[in-house]
């Protein structure tokens, strides 16, 4: 069975991991699937997902970080997920059409259609059967992190705090499409309230 399912969220609230621990329920339940990331996923995305995270003397500008992004989801889309799809795999993404929606629109202040429309054609309309949210406060996603590794961990906090709120946003208004769960609960914690929304999307034992 096709299931395409992506974990989103803050700076340092676990997706990655998260991710990989689904992956190994799945695998060991016997079910075809595949993790894999955005920006990033093909060789293309990789060498996006390096300028874009990339530290920089000048700014990048919103708009300009908005298509590199989409490059590499539409690039990710008509090599891995879409193919992926069709030959009835899960797929696991780590951050997809939500994060641009969140960090681009309301992190950044780009008009919201505007997202949606390039979000559209960039994933050639394709969206995620369940979203899962994994929520945090910033200071304590941020606060994972030793030191600042990238240029959106750098980000002022007020610039978290938006995120934060547009995945919320988000999430409230498709409530049947997404999980919310609190990321301050620890992995194994987690990762037992994702497997039991999982398994009864894939109708197997919890």
């Amino acid at each position: 069975m096709g299931l395409f399912i992506t974990f989103e969220g803050g700076e340092g609230c676990g997706k990655s991991t998260q991710a990989r621990m689904l992956l190994k329920r799945l695998t060991r339940c016997e079910i075809a699937a595949v993790v894999t990331r955005e920006p990033g996923g093909t060789a293309l995305g990789d060498e996006i997902r390096r300028l874009l995270r990339k530290e920089r003397l000048s700014p990048v500008a919103p708009e300009a970080e908005l298509f590199l992004f989409a490059a590499s989801r539409a690039q990710l889309t008509a090599e891995l997920i879409g193919p992926a799809l069709d030959k009835n795999t899960v797929i696991i993404c780590d951050r997809f059409i939500h994060s641009m929606l969140a960090y681009q629109g309301y992190g950044r202040g780009i008009d919201l259609d505007a997202v949606a429309t390039v979000n559209r054609l960039a994933a050639a309309g394709i969206r995620p059967d369940l979203a899962i949210l994994l929520d945090m406060p910033p200071e304590q996603g941020l606060g994972r992190k030793r030191t600042p590794s990238d240029r959106f961990e750098s980000e002022c906090l007020s610039f978290h705090r938006r995120v934060r709120d547009g995945y919320l946003k988000i999430a409230a208004a498709e409530p049947d499409r997404w999980l919310v769960v609190d990321a301050c609960l620890t992995r194994a914690q987690v990762a037992a309230v994702v497997w039991d929304r999982v398994s009864k999307l894939l109708r197997l034992p919890a």
